[in-house]
């Protein structure tokens, strides 16, 4: 049986070179980058130029770099410190942001009885920047904006210079998750003046269980962690130095290969929408999977026109992976609240499912999804 990973927005595979590097560093640097003897300070040099080198990638400073155990931690460390420490009152954001920020927000809502609001959305899930100013302009609370870059369900852009000027302007704070962008698209910060944003290794071929905070020069941050006073205070705990070499590399080699594998990805995602259409009638593209100028060229969520209960478990036994939302949720029996938020009622019991591309995909294996979403539904 062929195994097709089509899941890359839940988690990528760690490339050779990576494994490779993760390998070494395991092997050859196993210092506490806490320790003063030669081997610690190794491990903590290595660390350091670490994060240097992923500072450069967004004309980032490395202390504006805060290691973390993934995107949700570094979610969670910013909205915190965001309320706590840097005198938000008001959030503003959307209904289809990821739990790792909507928890985050339910939360501070009922800790500190922070005012929330939500941004108004189209029924393909873009938001409505007019809302979105008059909610800026709404009062003269310390506001904070948290939008993601790229949804993780239907792949939308967000317009990111655009809310970071209305930001700007209306001297409000900005929070992205960035998780399914890092890796994928080019982010200047001097560009792109973003406060704060998310990343997490896995989403770019690194490992699991490691990420970074982007945190603006001049935010002092207050530790959610305590124990140590490592990342100069932000966050107690030994540093994960294999992780995080691992992620240097990862991010090293999606820079290198940044536009060609774009290129190759959006060849292998229009060949399976031009397939799904000719070979399925009254399939519809969640949100704006299908545009090549609106949503991630990763990313494609596919409803088919009516409910097929068993069919991610069907495909599974093809040895086919993929998602019916967010794979945060799998365990969930709710559904996408991304899509239950975006789609009319009639619309949402029936089958959709997130089809996520890397460059290791191949046409053949497009091919062979194909004809077994044939066998499947016929």
């Amino acid at each position: 049986m062929k195994n097709i990973y089509l899941d890359n927005a839940a988690t990528s595979p760690i490339l050779p070179e990576v494994v490779t590097t993760i390998s070494d560093s395991m092997t050859h640097f196993y210092g506490n980058p806490s320790s003063i003897h030669q081997i610690g300070r190794k491990a903590k040099s290595l660390v350091e130029t670490a994060r240097k080198n992923i500072a450069k990638h967004f004309n980032a400073s490395a202390n504006e770099i805060v290691f973390t155990s993934g995107g949700s931690e570094a979610d969670n460390l910013i909205l915190r410190n965001a309320v706590t420490n840097l005198g938000v009152t008001t959030i503003i954001s959307s209904k289809i942001e990821h739990h790792a920020v909507l928890h985050t927000i339910d939360d501070l809502e009922k800790e500190f009885k922070i005012t929330v609001h939500w941004v108004d959305l189209d029924e393909n899930g873009v938001l409505n920047y007019l809302h979105l100013e008059k909610l800026l302009q709404h009062d003269t609370s310390k506001k904070l904006v948290s939008l993601m870059y790229v949804n993780n369900e239907i792949g939308n852009f967000l317009d990111i210079k655009k809310v970071a000027n209305l930001c700007a302007i209306n001297n409000a704070l900005f929070h992205s998750d960035a998780v399914q962008a890092i890796g994928h698209f080019n982010l200047d910060l001097k560009e792109t003046p973003i406060d704060f944003f998310a990343a997490s290794a896995h989403k770019f071929h690194g490992p699991k269980g490691v990420g970074f905070a982007y945190i603006k020069k001049g935010f002092g941050i207050y530790p959610i962690l305590h124990g140590g006073e490592q990342e100069r205070g932000a966050r107690a705990g030994t540093e994960n130095v294999h992780g995080i070499l691992g992620m240097e590399k990862a991010l090293e080699l999606a820079h290198l290969y940044l536009k060609e594998d774009e290129k190759y990805i959006k060849k292998i995602k229009n060949y399976f929408i031009k397939e799904l259409k000719q070979s399925f009638e009254g399939i519809i593209f969640n949100g704006c999977s299908e545009s090549e100028n609106e949503s991630s060229y990763a990313i494609l969520n596919v409803r088919f026109p009516k409910e097929y209960a068993m069919l991610l478990f069907s495909l599974d036994l093809k040895g086919i992976a993929v998602s019916g939302g967010s794979a945060c949720q799998s365990g969930s029996n709710q559904g996408s609240h991304v899509l239950n938020a975006i789609l009319p009622k009639n619309e949402q019991f029936k089958t959709s499912v997130r089809f996520s591309f890397s460059k290791l995909n191949t046409i053949e294996e497009i091919d062979y999804v194909i004809k077994n979403l044939k066998q499947i539904i016929k």
